[in-house]
């Protein structure tokens, strides 16, 4: 069992940058890969980020790349998203996810966190 914690969300202005990380704990971290997605009022939670255990293989949605960066720091159990420029667009819960392979699709991973939310001002 994995069990995953978000924090970071906030407020922000349009222009501005956040750091969402991820805190694992439960089985090993490591072995895990780690992805990104977030759900807006009345939308499907969409894909953004995902990172395999290693942090060899790295994916983007079109709609964040150049502007948010993925990584992972498995000494410290914990996956960040840095995210910059951000716009009123990306305003959302945020969610950490795991599963044994790296994905893109939400209905792939098996382990949730809880959610931080995103809100970005214009």
């Amino acid at each position: 069992q994995v069990q995953l914690v978000e924090s970071g969300g906030g407020l922000v202005q349009a222009g501005g940058s956040l750091r969402l990380s991820c805190a694992a704990s439960g089985r090993t971290f490591s072995r895990y890969a780690k992805g990104w997605f977030r759900q807006a009022p009345g939308k499907e939670r969409e894909f953004v980020a995902a990172i395999s255990w290693s942090g060899g293989s790295i994916y983007y949605a079109d709609s964040v790349k150049g502007r948010f960066t993925i990584s992972r720091d498995n000494a410290k159990n914990t996956v960040y998203l840095q995210m910059n420029s951000l716009k009123p667009e990306d305003t959302a819960v945020y969610y950490c996810a795991a599963r044994s392979v790296v994905a893109t699709a939400h209905d792939e991973y098996d382990y949730w966190g809880q959610g931080t939310q995103v809100t970005v001002s214009s």
